[in-house]
């Protein structure tokens, strides 16, 4: 958007993050609190093809592209990325357009809604993680394996490095490697799931870390997991144990996203 920043945060931290910007960036810089807007996503493998033929714009998109466009007579943003691991489109509609935009959009055959638990299963299948859960304020980039955050400009030796919240922190984590934890997948070797909060032990019998997301994984076909283990156990193809009612289940440490994702890149 030329020299302008279409933000959408986390709406749990939508203060805090409004007043880190209003804070901390130059006072040339000038913020505009967008209310009364919704957010519509359409995530699958036919997002594309199915919103082509309501707005036909949008057909030349690809992951992470973001667009003004006329919708249907609402001006709306739209981008071409989600929260499933699947393709498909987030669409930014004003609040007096949302639900006539909403009902056109579920005329077409294809589009059903679909519930938070089933998005919550598809994000854990693509690796995302869930802030509150797999990521927090007590989380750096390099436990979580998110380095790909951190631009190598802002990294040691980069031209502009460091001068982010954490930076003195997580740029020494960076170049030792030294943490105490670090995030990992894990496959069930059995059939009953395991949910957050659920202690991790190895075949000693030692407490080693937590689950902090879980779920039946349907698409994989096994019980899947996120969480946090010493750093010591995270290594593919260790197995682990999570406690459930009294009995230790077998895990498999496994690479993330747990099913590929599908992200349209031209």
């Amino acid at each position: 958007f030329g020299d302008h920043l279409f933000v959408v945060v986390n709406a749990a931290c939508k203060a805090q993050d409004i007043a880190h910007m209003q804070k901390n960036l130059p006072a040339d810089v000038e913020i505009e609190i967008l209310e009364g807007r919704a957010l519509l996503a359409l995530q699958g493998p036919k997002a594309g093809e199915v919103l082509k033929r309501l707005l036909p714009e949008s057909a030349d998109m690809v992951f992470m592209d973001s667009r003004v466009v006329d919708f249907a007579g609402a001006e709306c943003i739209i981008g071409r990325a989600g929260y499933t691991g699947e393709d498909g489109f987030e669409i930014s509609i004003p609040g007096e357009h949302a639900e006539r935009i909403t009902r056109l959009m579920l005329a077409e055959e294809e589009i059903e809604w679909i519930g938070l638990g089933a998005r919550d299963s598809l994000r854990l299948e693509s690796g995302l993680c869930l802030y509150g859960h797999d990521i927090d304020q007590t989380t750096t980039p390099v436990e979580a394996s998110l380095l790909w955050a951190i631009s190598k400009i802002r990294r040691t030796d980069g031209a502009r490095a460091g001068g982010f919240p954490g930076a003195d922190i997580i740029l020494d984590q960076i170049a030792t490697k030294d943490v105490n934890r670090k995030r990992i997948g894990m496959v069930g070797l059995g059939k009953a799931p395991v949910r957050e909060g659920t202690k991790l032990f190895n075949a000693q019998g030692d407490e080693i870390g937590v689950v902090t997301s879980g779920t039946a994984g349907p698409t994989k076909g096994s019980p899947i997991a996120m969480g946090y283990v010493q750093t010591q156990y995270a290594v593919l193809d260790t197995e682990i144990f999570a406690e459930v009612r009294g009995k230790k289940l077998p895990m498999l440490i496994q690479k993330m996203p747990f099913v590929e994702q599908r992200y349209f890149r031209g």
